[in-house]
């Protein structure tokens, strides 16, 4: 909302004494006295006028959740238990998720109030990197390194998927780095090399790692550092 609008409401102003009103000095955004009449404010900007005021912030949120199977990566569901049951915020009826998981994967799972952020984060052309450590049914072949590198076509929604990087950690382990989250994509590239994905994992999105003393079904807010370094992990392919 534009800050004349939102003091145009004031007392019912109206927008040319409002815009007399910022054009004066007499409006403060977050702490700073602001000119722009045009300037646009969110929600989790704090507005004053004349000393008093007039709209306070509201919180803006980031939280990661170690997910544990069988939890839903969705805010509310009839049948089971949510990551945002897993939380005891008071605000928590406010997140939404930035990158969900199936149900019976587990691992780093991101929640916001802050659409900005998010839809930032899981636009197609941020490719943002995903680590997921992945357990396989039958040993992983060494070309299946190449086939991922390559790209999987999926005919359902007729694209290849981009190039990811697969690395062999085990006879039945692995490490895979994804720039995109397409329905069941790792199990259906799996799929693709005749193989059966057994466990899945979310290790971390961006610079944002789950850090190793997070216990599973346990959350915590983000730092400051992680909200804004998420977008400059660099692409590791």
């Amino acid at each position: 909302m534009k800050l004349e609008r939102l003091l145009a409401k004031h007392d019912s102003l109206g927008r040319t004494r409002a815009r007399l009103h910022i054009l004066a000095g007499r409006v403060r955004v977050d702490g700073v006295v602001v000119l722009r009449h045009d300037l646009e404010v969110d929600r989790f900007a704090q507005v004053e006028f004349n000393g008093e005021l007039l709209r306070d912030t509201e919180r803006l949120l980031h939280f990661m959740v170690n997910k544990p199977p069988g939890i839903v990566s969705a805010t509310r569901d009839p049948e089971h238990r949510t990551v945002v049951d897993l939380m005891n915020d008071p605000d928590r009826h406010c997140l939404h998720i930035a990158g969900r998981l199936d149900r019976n994967t587990s691992g780093l799972v991101l929640l916001t109030n802050d659409g900005r952020w998010s839809k930032r984060l899981m636009a197609p052309d941020a490719k943002v990197p995903k680590v997921y450590r992945v357990e396989t049914r039958d040993p992983i072949l060494p070309e299946a390194v190449d086939e991922f590198a390559r790209g999987f076509y999926f005919h359902t929604e007729d694209l290849v998927t981009r190039p990811a990087r697969l690395e062999i950690l085990g006879e039945k382990e692995a490490r895979l780095t994804l720039h995109e989250g397409r329905y069941h994509q790792i199990k259906r590239m799996f799929h693709r090399t005749g193989n059966l994905v057994v466990r899945l994992h979310r290790e971390s999105i961006g610079g944002i790692a789950l850090p190793a003393d997070l216990p599973e079904g346990a959350w915590r807010p983000l730092t400051e550092m992680e909200i804004a370094g998420v977008f400059d992990s660099p692409a590791i392919l």
